[in-house]
């Protein structure tokens, strides 16, 4: 799964350590996402768009 996570994230000045923390996971986590070798949870995936500004998971994750 590709992710925008790190172009959202870098857009609001945020690092991978205040993402995860944000988000209760480990910044390895939020490293696996960007890279895209770890699928999360809807309630993550929901948690990580809204901790972002983002409305809809579709603006943040995308399926291939």
């Amino acid at each position: 799964m590709k992710t925008r996570i790190k172009y959202i994230r870098h857009e609001l000045g945020m690092s991978q350590v205040d993402l995860a923390k944000k988000s209760n996971v480990s910044r390895q986590t939020i490293s696996a996402l960007e890279n895209g070798k770890y699928n999360p949870s809807l309630a993550l995936a929901h948690q990580i768009t809204k901790i972002l500004g983002c409305k809809h998971v579709e603006d943040v994750f995308v399926l291939e």
